[in-house]
């Protein structure tokens, strides 16, 4: 099927193990664009990998590893947390480490294996319990220093806008 991409699910039923084959149709010229975007980053654009990208570039707040999981049922978790990881090794996605729990967003193009420039604050809401990325309070990264900063941890903790607009 031009277009569209196979997924091929392990499925065991009845003490037999088989594949199912899935197709999922999505734009051709997307999948062309996540495909350069993992390739200008030095990384294989593997489906599953192309399926975790697409995903999370659709959300607005940061993933743990289980979110993730439950977008994709019958996918392998040691997959995704690989995929997470090699992302992140290559400078893809940022992780934000809140209480135990690790949550994942996409970073802008200008990250690389060696700089993550995710500069920013990080936003946790007490009631909705979303992170997000809040670009408009951040660190220069313009500063001239005699050193070279290839990451910052910017948290907050509190209650967002739609939030605090519902308790009003």
């Amino acid at each position: 099927m031009q277009g569209s991409f196979l997924c091929l699910k392990f499925k065991i039923d009845s003490k037999k193990a088989k594949f199912e084959k899935h197709y999922h149709r999505k734009p051709y010229i997307m999948n062309q664009e996540i495909e350069n975007k993992l390739i200008d980053k030095n990384t294989k654009p593997t489906s599953m990998r192309v399926l975790v990208y697409d995903f999370l570039s659709s959300q607005n707040a940061a993933l743990s590893l289980s979110e993730i999981e439950n977008h994709f049922e019958n996918a392998d978790r040691t997959t995704i947390y690989r995929t997470l990881k090699t992302f992140e090794e290559k400078g893809i996605v940022h992780s934000i480490q809140e209480n135990a729990t690790t949550k994942y967003k996409l970073c802008h193009d200008d990250c690389d294996e060696k700089t993550h420039k995710d500069w920013h604050l990080h936003f946790y809401c007490k009631i909705c319990k979303q992170t997000t990325c809040r670009e408009d309070i951040s660190f220069p990264d313009n500063m001239k220093t005699d050193f070279r900063i290839d990451e910052i941890r910017l948290f907050a903790k509190g209650i967002c806008e739609n939030c605090l607009k519902s308790l009003q």
